[in-house]
């Protein structure tokens, strides 16, 4: 399907958002039941150990474990959301590996995506340094995507290594959302995924590929109704690797 030019970017923030700067979730308890006026397709990428799974499970699951596990290749989870204005959202959350040997497989799963969340760690420099080459990948793979910096676990703050000034900067300069947060301490975490969500519905464009998804796809890829799905070699060696035992931290 042939998107279109590239939606013109949000404005940058001048500041970080605070607690109640953006429209806030509905308890998705509440909302598992209701239909959804749009499905948002979103993936969450950067380099692995940064806290992009603990990300996703704090804001679908309202929890935090030090226990995680790489993720081998994409995960996925969703959570529906009621906006101020009353729109119900559907997010799709594709939550990608990081490690250079996975990268041909989930970016794979980057196309069709409207929005993406770009996670570095706030404690590890080199993760920062890498966004640029994220950022091109996302602008390859779904040009379209409204884009959120995120630099997680602001609690280690004693270890800091990169200031919010130069997270700032980097969203500042490519027209890019921006929010520190730390998925242990929940601090930011549903302030993130809805801002970027609520910018996403704001873009008449983006919610019409939105729609389109929803007309032809009819939520397949929830995995509601059951789906066949043909994987490639890559794929099932990924399968494979992802049944074996991993170490390793939260990613």
């Amino acid at each position: 399907m042939h998107l279109g030019p590239r939606a013109p970017s949000p404005p940058p923030p001048t500041t970080p958002p605070k607690a109640g700067d953006s429209p806030k979730a509905t308890d998705f308890k509440e909302l598992q039941n209701e239909t959804y006026d749009f499905i948002f397709k979103v993936v969450v990428c950067g380099d692995s150990g940064v806290g992009k799974s603990s990300l996703i499970k704090r804001f679908t699951d309202e929890s935090f474990s030090l226990d995680l596990k790489p993720t081998i290749g994409v995960e996925f989870a969703t959570k529906t959301i009621r906006l101020e204005g009353g729109s119900v959202l559907k997010a799709q959350l594709w939550d990608t590996a990081g490690q250079e040997r996975y990268r041909a497989v989930a970016q794979s799963y980057y196309r069709g995506a409207v929005g993406a969340m770009l996670v570095y760690d706030t404690t590890f420099g080199s993760s920062f340094d890498k966004i640029g080459y994220w950022l091109d990948e996302l602008e390859k793979h779904c040009p379209e995507a409204v884009v959120m910096l995120v630099g997680n676990k602001t609690d280690l703050a004693d270890i800091r290594a990169v200031s919010i000034e130069r997270g700032l900067g980097f969203a500042k300069e490519h027209s890019l959302l921006f929010v520190e947060a730390s998925a242990k301490s929940a601090t930011g975490v549903e302030d993130a995924f809805v801002q970027l969500l609520s910018t996403i519905h704001s873009q008449s464009n983006l919610r019409s590929m939105a729609q389109e998804t929803r007309s032809s796809t009819k939520d397949s890829l929830s995995f509601r109704k059951g789906v066949t799905i043909t994987l490639s070699s890559d794929e099932k060696e990924m399968v494979r690797g992802n049944s074996k035992k991993r170490g390793g931290g939260c990613c």
